[in-house]
């Protein structure tokens, strides 16, 4: 009884392939959207810098987070910088002490 288990199964998986709708069937990808800058963020100690080049033609409003380590120690994040079309633009930020986490946050124009 054993040996037919394998065989059945092989077949019943062909045969659900080969009955499945063909809006199961895998599309063709769709190519991702150009957006958002590239950023580099950089800890030293407790300074946090960032820095984002935008390649694409449409700009990129990139803002630094940056968590701290401390209880007391207060959150920062910065303002919006608009990075404009092969842009460069730099954001700095700072903890008191240790920082836990830096991140750049990205949003279109509104």
């Amino acid at each position: 009884m054993r040996p037919l288990h394998r065989p059945v199964c092989a077949a019943l998986a062909v045969a659900c392939v080969l009955i499945l709708p063909a809006e199961a069937a895998a599309h063709a990808a769709v190519p991702a959207e150009s957006f958002g800058a590239a950023c580099r963020v950089r800890v030293e100690a407790s300074d946090v810098t960032a820095y984002c080049h935008n390649p694409y033609p449409e700009p990129d409003h990139v803002r630094l987070h940056v968590e701290c380590a401390r209880w007391w120690d207060l959150d920062a994040d910065t303002f919006p910088v608009v990075a404009g079309p092969a842009q460069t633009v730099r954001l700095d930020g700072r903890c008191w002490k240790e920082v836990r986490a830096a991140w750049v946050s990205h949003a279109r124009e509104s």
